[in-house]
């Protein structure tokens, strides 16, 4: 197996081509200004991936609304904000016009901010506090996506992830723990027909066969009722739901989907493996397997929790070091036909040049994620965000942060 000719390898998703194998996930960095757009911390952090070289570079969720939503400096996607996000796009593709450039819309819904923002639930959570929306609320939120795919295309973006997973709103209507009585609640067959609707209204709003559609889902949240699991109040695994979904959502032209577990405020370390626990990640290859083994050779799916595999230096037993490093084990999952790209989350704020740098065989010059999750100590204090082991400005922000709000442990159990 040689790992360089498959990871550089191009694969065709949708009408567009990807150049190589790596797919940048959409990794929130608590950077926009008040009005919700891009800063120049975020055009320098996705200059830095745009030269970098990745296929596909996600932009991080962005949300459809400044009311709901779960960060103070997140980059919102509403009419106002299409002159700066045209100009956004139009800077980094004249940087490099290679990568395919995709949107992550999203809906934070019960994982809202109440600090300076609503919560709204579609059923209460234990240990979560909200509103319950109401079905005309929930109607504005279906035309605000909508409007937001729109926004994206006028933008020039190459497609959109309509955000399906991690607790936020499209997976808290999936799961089973949404009994509640109404148009998408209880039984499956109402469950599944919010993301069937809303795929058929975006592409209806958005026809162009170009702009392509994709999801990336959380396939088990791995709590009682959550996604993936046999019904609302048990955690047992049962893939049969998320297995109709991606069916019937490849059906309304996905054309790629992003294997991902968990839900980050419930169950951290089954969505990103940490440095104690890494073989969380194995679970991962499971369900992106399953993904692939269900759906059409053409739609490509993209595995998760690679960066936790680094450089081989991690804590996987029962294995050479060789074979639990990042490259060699993702070159590897795809070549078994597991999945067709592998999607870098902190590894790509680590080094968000890993691609140039593996094509330029410098492979001894990447800055391997060490999974020390300081990234995540920002994301949760609401700070910008970035790799604060390789990257100077970051550390600084985290040793300001801690002296502001002090140190704050991050709970993996």
């Amino acid at each position: 197996m040689d790992k360089r000719e498959i990871l550089l390898s191009p694969i065709q998703i949708g009408p567009h081509t990807s150049l190589n194998r790596f797919f940048i996930q959409p990794m929130e960095c608590s950077d926009g200004d008040a009005d919700g757009n891009p800063t120049d911390l975020t055009y320098k952090r996705y200059e830095n991936l745009f030269k970098g070289e990745a296929g596909v570079i996600t932009l991080e969720a962005i949300t459809i609304t400044d009311k709901n939503r779960s960060r103070m400096n997140q980059l919102f996607i509403m009419p106002e904000n299409q002159p700066a996000l045209t100009n956004f796009v139009t800077k980094l593709k004249q940087l490099n016009p290679n990568p395919i450039f995709l949107f992550q819309l999203t809906h934070s819904g019960e994982l809202s901010n109440p600090e300076f923002s609503k919560r709204l639930a579609v059923k209460l959570l234990p240990g979560f506090e909200g509103d319950i929306f109401t079905e005309d609320e929930f109607e504005k939120i279906m035309a605000d996506y909508v409007l937001a795919a729109k926004i994206a295309y006028d933008a020039g973006a190459d497609g959109i992830d309509m955000k399906l997973c991690h607790g936020y709103l499209g997976s808290q209507i999936l799961r089973p723990y949404n009994t509640r009585k109404w148009k998408y609640g209880g039984p499956w067959e109402n469950r599944r027909q919010f993301a069937f609707d809303l795929y058929e209204r975006i592409r209806a709003a958005v026809p162009d066969p170009n702009f392509i559609i994709g999801s990336k889902l959380s396939v088990w949240e791995g709590f009682p009722g959550g996604m993936g699991t046999a019904g609302p109040d048990t955690p047992v695994i049962d893939l049969s739901e998320v297995i109709d979904l991606v069916k019937g959502l490849e059906e309304r032209g996905a054309a790629y989907f992003v294997q991902s577990a968990g839900s980050p405020s419930i169950t951290i370390s089954l969505t990103q493996a940490d440095r104690d626990h890494p073989y969380f990640a194995y679970l991962h290859q499971y369900f992106a397997k399953v993904l692939k083994d269900n759906l059409k050779p053409e739609t490509v799916v993209v595995g998760s929790n690679y960066s936790i595999f680094g450089n081989g230096r991690n804590k996987l037993l029962a294995v050479d070091r060789e074979d639990r490093s990042l490259l060699t084990y993702g070159a590897k999952n795809i070549h078994r036909g597991y999945v067709d790209m592998i999607a870098l989350g902190r590894q790509s704020l680590a080094d968000p040049l890993l691609p140039l740098k593996f094509r330029e065989g410098k492979e001894d010059e990447i800055d391997f994620c060490t999974a020390c999750d300081n990234c995540l100590e920002l994301l949760i204090q609401q700070s910008p965000i970035g790799c604060c082991t390789y990257n100077r400005f970051y550390t600084e922000v985290l040793k300001e942060t801690r002296k502001k709000k002090g140190r704050l442990v991050v709970d993996h159990t």
